[in-house]
């Protein structure tokens, strides 16, 4: 459907790979559950790492990480409202716990896009590597 002069409304992707992906109830609980669909899994250049409770992801060209790709509705809101659990203030990104950033997913049937990926900007400290680069993997070896 098109939106106000003939132009299709623009929406945008979003890369999860921990506990924003199905499986876990944190979209639901934030209200956005809706206002997103699966559209496939596919990966990104990067390191995984696991902190305990969730994971961290950080920008590496010599690995990757897997995880779900979403396709968001044109609401400014919803990424609001995942700037907000992934405690990234966009006025503040040098002191957010992570950022948010447009990179390349590739999905398992070879496609490319961009999505919106959170990599962590903190410290890792002494975190575990996930060397497969999946978390569900990782959970269910753990």
């Amino acid at each position: 459907m098109y939106g106000t002069g003939g132009i299709l409304p623009v929406s945008e992707n979003v890369f999860f790979y921990g506990t924003l992906m199905a499986g876990f109830d944190r979209r639901r609980r934030a209200g956005i559950d809706t206002r997103m669909r699966f559209i496939g899994r596919g990966r990104i250049e990067g390191a995984l790492f696991d902190l305990g409770l969730f994971p961290a992801a950080i920008p590496a060209p010599d690995s990757q990480v897997w995880g779900e790709i979403y396709e968001v509705d044109d609401d400014p809101s919803v990424l609001a409202k995942l700037d907000e659990i992934e405690g990234f203030r966009p006025s503040e990104p040098d002191s957010s716990l992570y950022t948010r950033v447009q990179i390349t997913v590739t999905f398992d049937h070879g496609g490319v896009d961009t999505a919106w990926v959170y990599f962590y900007n903190a410290p890792l400290g002494r975190a575990e590597r996930i060397t497969s680069g999946d978390y569900l993997e990782h959970l269910r070896v753990r």
